[in-house]
């Protein structure tokens, strides 16, 4: 299976990932504007909210993933790790992996495939995907913190579900009906 590299994709996206099949992230595919390779989308109190990577100039359409450097415009690091602690700082499971968060946004990476690459491997670690066995298929609501006033916000980036579900995202996972 080959799979686009994405930035704290969405829980679908690891959802394929569970199925247990091999896979390979596509590094020659050319890079486009306002995707999830460099935008992630998370709860927040006035709904679904994008966070999106800022990169340096490329000809789009041509570059390939690989090439795509990361800016340092804007201060994003600070800025995306400040919205993680404001949405997720009040669920059940943001302490727990805050630590192991909160290094990938202290750390400049030259290239948005490498960033990408460990936060993906970091979170395979979390939810132990590699014993996975899932199903597949629609999602499931599951506790939200916004959900009172949002009503459950489906398939935002993975860090929803790991913040709100913890240890039983694994389970939520491999939940999913066909």
């Amino acid at each position: 299976m080959l799979l686009p590299s994405y930035y704290l994709a969405p829980i679908s996206y690891y959802a394929q990932l569970a199925q247990g099949e091999t896979y390979s992230i596509d590094t020659d595919e050319p890079y486009r504007k306002q995707t999830l390779r460099n935008r992630c989308y998370i709860a927040s109190p006035n709904g679904p909210l994008a966070l999106s990577i800022p990169v340096v100039k490329f000809v789009p359409y041509r570059t390939p993933m690989r090439d795509i450097r990361i800016s340092d415009h804007g201060q994003w690091r600070h800025l995306h790790w400040n919205a993680l602690k404001s949405s997720y700082g009040r669920t059940p499971f943001f302490e727990f992996y805050a630590d192991e968060f909160a290094p990938f946004y202290e750390k400049k990476y030259e290239f948005l495939i490498d960033f990408n690459q460990v936060l993906q491997e970091k979170v395979c670690e979390l939810i132990d995907i590699a014993s996975l066995p899932a199903k597949g298929g629609r999602p499931l609501p599951y506790y939200q913190l916004f959900s009172d006033r949002c009503g459950f916000m489906p398939d935002l980036s993975i860090v929803d579900l790991l913040f709100n579900m913890g240890p039983e995202s694994v389970l939520y996972l491999w939940k999913q009906q066909p």
